[in-house]
């Protein structure tokens, strides 16, 4: 594996902040749909502007690569040129997905209903950039659609369950939260595994290529975050919910020290595929 120049690293940095806003953003607006959660403008707005700047940057980047230097972040013959390619069409669905989530944060109640649409037409854009993107398969585009679907719903729980949390007078909602968010766990963590190794099988095609292979070398160094991430999330569900159900006074502080936990995970894992989807090949 070669090492990135300094617009690979830009690339997978730009990558990062680019699934970090658009699934946060779309995330927090579906748990607040599916849960009746308070929704706070600011909130699902702030990522949603992180994934619109970080979209029309790895946009530019794409061409500053085409030109080899930082003239090509604003040549405006190679922008038109990329324009016309399957990097436009995924900054139009980016751009819209994200114009939608904004928009529908300032309509009451439908809005929530207008927003989680355009969270869901901005994840779509992912089917059509990286290694999916080069099989021509619907079924494999649906199959990271429902992936990353899951992934948004958990990362947007994080935010209100932990907020819920550091108040005594609302740690009754945090259990409760916790509870119904577990039930729905029941089926989204099967999911994510389900899709992610279904993907991970066609993409590298054998358990040599996985074992001996870049790719599937980093693969394995994901799938041990997420092992991780699902430990912690268990420890959630069987400990310190119950607990906190109870009325036990450490439970809070433990729930609210395993979400950061999750978090610091959940950034290694969107790290790890940042670099996945933008430095290293399929195996051949």
């Amino acid at each position: 594996m070669m090492l990135p120049d300094i617009w690979g690293l830009a690339t997978i940095a730009t990558k990062f902040v680019l699934y970090f806003g658009i699934l946060t953003s779309s995330g927090t607006v579906f748990t607040s749909l599916v849960f009746r959660l308070k929704i706070y403008r600011s909130l699902p707005g702030l990522f949603a502007f992180l994934g619109l700047c970080a979209a029309l940057l790895s946009f530019s980047l794409l061409s500053a690569n085409l030109a080899g230097d930082a003239t090509g972040l604003l040549d405006v013959e190679l922008l038109q040129l990329l324009w016309s390619t399957q990097a436009g069409t995924t900054l139009v669905f980016q751009l819209a997905g994200m114009g939608i989530l904004t928009v529908g944060l300032f309509m009451g109640p439908l809005g929530r209903w207008i927003s989680a649409f355009g969270g869901l037409v901005a994840i779509w854009s992912f089917s059509n950039i990286g290694h999916i993107a080069g099989h021509d398969s619907l079924l494999l585009k649906i199959t990271l659609a429902t992936h990353l679907i899951a992934i948004a719903f958990w990362l947007g729980i994080l935010i209100p369950l932990k907020k819920l949390c550091t108040s005594e007078k609302t740690w009754p909602e945090a259990a409760d939260l916790g509870q119904r968010f577990g039930l729905v766990a029941v089926i989204l963590v099967p999911l994510v595994l389900a899709a992610g190794i279904f993907m991970s099988f066609i993409l590298v095609g054998s358990i040599d290529a996985l074992v001996r292979t870049s790719y599937g070398q980093a693969l394995i160094f994901k799938t041990t975050f997420v092992s991780l991430l699902l430990a912690l999330a268990a420890a959630n569900k069987f400990r310190f919910i119950p607990a906190l159900s109870e009325g036990n006074p450490n439970a809070a502080q433990n729930l609210i020290t395993s979400i950061t936990a999750e978090w610091v995970v959940i950034f290694a894992i969107l790290t790890i595929t940042s670099v996945l989807t933008s430095n290293l090949n399929l195996p051949m």
